[in-house]
């Protein structure tokens, strides 16, 4: 994520890695206040009227919709019979603010900075502030709630008090500098300062933090014992086949168990047994290569390797790490073959192999180290989304690759799942038993609406003979998972991001966020023709510019045949189509989408337990000049409730192009509606709830991030305030963060 859209004037992480050697990466508080002010209702007071300058509001879709206080301390008691989907549509925003509907209450709990030690001096949010490894860091996504018992031990009940874990995936950056970080907004320049860069590794990571709720008011806890940070220096181990192989040998780990640290933590997920999964995604472009490295290695297969992953020779960083000195902690960010062992035990050559991982984190332990899963598989990953557990059967992992034209993947334990390990006095060697061993799958869509689950290993005789990459062992498939799926012809998807598990029926759902390489007249090798499963290609205007490919992006989903996870055929079809409302119907707006639903280029997706509601977030450039990212809550049908629709395509040669898809049952407003729109340039991610449903957890990641770095002086010409202007922390400088959600009358969320 940390990319609004792919189709920026500017290149991103979302790239697609191709095959080619095109380099694709690189171009690129003071004390917490006591009370936080937040605005409650509709657009009514005068209040809405400089909503610009507020931080959250509430908001319905009329302008009319009367203002909703509660006493503090005061809630009503729900409804015997609820309502799903019972609020007003909030309507599109370009507020620097959290809309949500009237009669909910947004309140942010945990920002960039916030310290989680009470030796930890508050946040000045200036640019001066150090001891990040104590303090929250940069850009909030992927997170889950940990419940706590009143005495401090593991709950799946309790919906006061818990831990949240989650990923802090990057930071604001503006040629090199993460400019939001530092007084003078940085060195754009390298040499990197040893300061600057130790500031920037350290918002990077994992959170863990106590929050709890007093009375009606949830706050973080930040003394908590509980509280710890996960860093790209922090060690942590390699389990599965991965695990000892040459292609993790480092000089920091010279028998390959170990590598320090996570990095670009995207989505997230949660196990069965209790423990925390973290997917690490755009990682390749922290890392730099020499000019002449194809020659120092040999030209052997680690070039190839490196290509398809984003790093050709002569690559530079995206922060310039590597230049901040010569300890090892810099050095490792230039994976150049420097030493002269034939292993790569003398320097950091191998270093990028252990990066590209499913982590797995004991929220509750933190005497316990993280473990990377390289069963799962090495690619940009999303979340991972765990099939429903059924005892006696193996558990299925589902994940994406977000990059244009990469892949859909899924995991099955070789164990079978026995519901005693749901508690277990040790979650990390459950964690062992179900994700160390079982077998990879690809995902290969056909034209009719079935599709089928390709085996990534070496007993694949497409794996065993492929002449591009000679892959030695199961090893080195899961490392290089991406070329293995290139060797089995998997298809080719539209940036898979999230994805999440009906829980009413196990049906898959994947978000598909965007890819601008869709095109009729396919003219190089990563540009791709409309196919079934990712069937529109055409222009959008915003403003004068056009973008062309699929924008908006789309959301497709899958059930699995007999076997359940353990299946290897399955049928699919699109859930929605993102679109603008007005759009052609035909070919664009396929879904019928309202002004109350329309959004582009969906990314965080979450089926939540108490409702079985699916939270649909965006991260959006597309549709910006009409409103800001979103989040929408949804009642999905199932697969196959829709109907085959055909597109038709004007080829350059005057040919034709006819496309069939399958088109899910149109949404209807008892269906689907837009719930929360954020503040300026920000991109809504992360999604948790308490057991009893009655407190929503949200990230709101990078807004402002269009603030130039000229302009870091002079806080009117930030893009964004928020949350200062909410009434949250000092100083003016924008902050990703979490909120928190809870209905006035003390319901639950969505009904």
């Amino acid at each position: 994520m940390n990319k609004p859209n792919d189709l920026k004037l500017m290149p991103t992480e979302a790239d697609a890695i191709d095959t080619s050697d095109s380099n694709h990466f690189n171009a690129v508080l003071s004390a917490r206040l006591s009370r936080r002010n937040m605005l409650r209702g509709g657009f009514a007071t005068a209040a809405t009227a400089v909503l610009g300058g507020l931080g959250l509001a509430g908001c319905g879709g009329s302008d009319d919709d009367p203002v909703t206080t509660v006493p503090p301390g005061t809630t009503t008691p729900p409804a015997s019979a609820e309502k799903l989907l019972a609020f007003t549509a909030v309507p599109k925003s370009l507020a620097d603010s959290v809309l949500v509907p009237a009669g909910y209450t947004a309140t942010v709990l945990y920002a960039l900075g916030d310290p989680l030690r009470a030796g930890t001096p508050a946040y000045k949010n200036d640019g001066t502030d150090t001891d990040f490894e104590n303090r929250a860091g940069d850009h909030h996504d992927g997170m889950e709630f940990f419940a706590l018992s009143a005495t401090g031990t593991p709950s799946t009940t309790a919906s006061d008090r818990g831990l949240l874990a989650m990923n802090h995936e990057a930071t604001t950056d503006e040629k090199l500098s993460s400019h939001f970080l530092h007084a003078n907004g940085g060195t754009t320049s390298l040499p990197r300062p040893a300061a600057e860069v130790d500031k920037e590794v350290a918002v990077h990571g994992i959170s863990v933090v106590e929050v709890k709720k007093t009375g009606t008011t949830w706050a973080s806890v930040n003394d908590s014992t509980f509280n710890y940070r996960i860093t790209p220096l922090t060690d942590v181990e390699i389990g599965g086949p991965a695990r000892g192989n040459s292609l993790l040998f480092t000089k920091h780990s010279p028998n390959g168990t170990r590598t320090r640290g996570t990095l670009n933590n995207c989505g997230n997920g949660r196990t069965p047994w209790g423990t925390y999964l973290s997917g690490e995604e755009n990682w390749s472009g922290y890392f730099a290569r020499s000019a002449t490295d194809d020659a120092a290695r040999g030209n052997d297969k680690s070039v190839t390797s490196l290509r398809r992953y984003g790093r050709n020779q002569g690559a530079t960083s995206r922060h310039g790490w590597e230049t901040g000195g010569k300890d090892d902690k810099y050095v490792r960010w230039d994976i150049s073959k420097k030493g002269a062992s034939a292993d790569g035990t003398d320097d950091y050559r191998n270093e990028m192999n252990g990066q590209g991982y499913i982590i797995e984190v004991d929220a509750y332990d933190k005497t316990k180290l993280a473990k990377k899963r390289s069963a799962l598989g090495r690619f940009a990953h999303e979340s991972a989304a765990f099939g429903i557990a059924t005892a006696g059967q193996p558990l299925a992992v589902y994940m994406g690759d977000d990059s244009r034209n990469e892949y859909i993947y899924k995991f099955v334990s070789a164990a079978a799942w026995n519901a005693a390990d749901a508690t277990p006095a040790d979650r990390m060697a459950i964690g062992d038993k179900y994700l160390d061993s079982g077998k990879l799958y690809v995902a290969k869509l056909a034209s009719d609406g079935t599709g089928q689950w390709i085996e990534l290993s070496m007993n694949n005789p497409q794996i065993a003979a492929y002449a591009a990459y000679k892959f030695a062992d199961l090893a080195d498939v899961v490392v290089n998972a991406r070329l293995a799926a290139d060797a089995v012809g998997a298809t080719k998807m539209d940036r898979p991001e999230w994805c999440s598990v009906n829980p009413a029926n196990g049906e898959i759902y994947y978000t598909l966020t965007n890819n601008s390489n869709r095109t009729v007249n396919p003219s190089s090798s990563s540009q791709l023709a409309p196919d079934a499963a990712n069937p529109r290609a055409y222009t959008d205007m915003k403003g004068t510019s056009a973008q062309n490919g699929n924008p908006n992006g789309h959301i497709i989903r899958f059930k699995e045949g007999s076997g359940a996870g353990a299946a290897t055929s399955f049928t699919w079809d699109v859930y929605l189509f993102g679109a603008e409302s007005g759009a052609d119907a035909t070919k664009i707006n396929l879904s019928a989408l309202t002004a109350d639903q329309d959004f582009s280029s969906p990314d965080g997706l979450a089926f939540l337990k108490s409702t079985g509601i699916c939270w649909i977030q965006t991260d959006d450039g597309a549709y910006t000049d009409v409103t800001n990212c979103m989040m929408l809550a949804a009642l999905p049908g199932q697969v196959g409730d829709g109907a085959k629709t055909t597109l038709t395509y004007d080829k350059a040669d005057g040919s034709k192009l006819a496309v069939d898809t399958f088109v899910g049952k149109k949404a209807s407003a008892d269906t689907l509606k837009r719930f929360l729109v954020g503040p300026v340039g920000s991109e809504i991610t992360g999604i948790t709830e308490t057991p009893d449903g009655k407190a929503l957890f949200v990230n709101i990641q990078h807004p402002g991030e269009s603030t130039s770095l000229a302009n870091i002086a002079d806080p009117t010409k930030y893009t964004s305030q928020w949350p200062s202007n909410a009434g949250y922390g000092p100083g003016k400088r924008p902050r990703s963060a979490t909120i928190v959600i809870t209905k006035n009358d003390g319901g639950r969320i969505g009904t």
